[in-house]
């Protein structure tokens, strides 16, 4: 099995977040890999990684990275993949640093980014990529999101029995 979507951290202290995209897509039952690989102290590795990945089956890459962040960046720099962003908290700037880093990328060199720590919301995005091409899929993340639906209905009816003294 060849895997579609490729996750990347910078070091594994990354893997509680990253492993939050991990989750969704084994639910969504997308085959996908997990490496650890670093822009600043793997460079070489970094760059054959984004070079071959496309040839290896892979179809979406998602990258978390902290602090400098420059991980995303440097893959996207060398791939024509889809890649996915993810601010990693975990310096003194909770994030920030990371967030910037990654949105500011230049001309020509796009990653696409989710919140500070969403690397969930980056397995949605990645599902929702490859299911333009993927009717099985696209039928699997209509499923999700009209779950979602049903949370918040099932949640307002729930606030409906709550009952107080001026409560309309």
């Amino acid at each position: 099995m060849e895997p579609k979507v490729s996750i990347i951290m910078g070091s594994t202290s990354d893997l509680p977040v990253m492993e939050k995209a991990m989750k969704f897509l084994d639910d969504m039952q997308v085959p996908f890999e997990v490496n650890a690989l670093s822009a600043h102290r793997t460079p070489d590795a970094v760059e054959q990684f984004a070079k071959g990945a496309a040839a290896r089956g892979v179809r979406c890459i998602i990258a978390g990275a902290g602090m400098a962040a420059a991980l995303p960046g440097v893959i996207a720099a060398s791939t024509t993949l889809p890649v996915i962003g993810v601010p990693i908290k975990g310096s003194v700037l909770d994030g920030v640093d990371a967030l910037y880093s990654i949105l500011q990328m230049p001309p020509g060199i796009p990653v696409a980014t989710v919140a500070i720590n969403g690397a969930m919301n980056a397995a949605i995005l990645a599902c929702q990529i490859m299911a333009l091409a993927d009717e099985d899929l696209a039928q699997k993340m209509a499923d999700y999101k009209a779950k979602l639906g049903e949370k918040i209905e099932k949640a307002n009816a729930d606030l409906k029995e709550i009952n107080y003294k001026y409560k309309v």
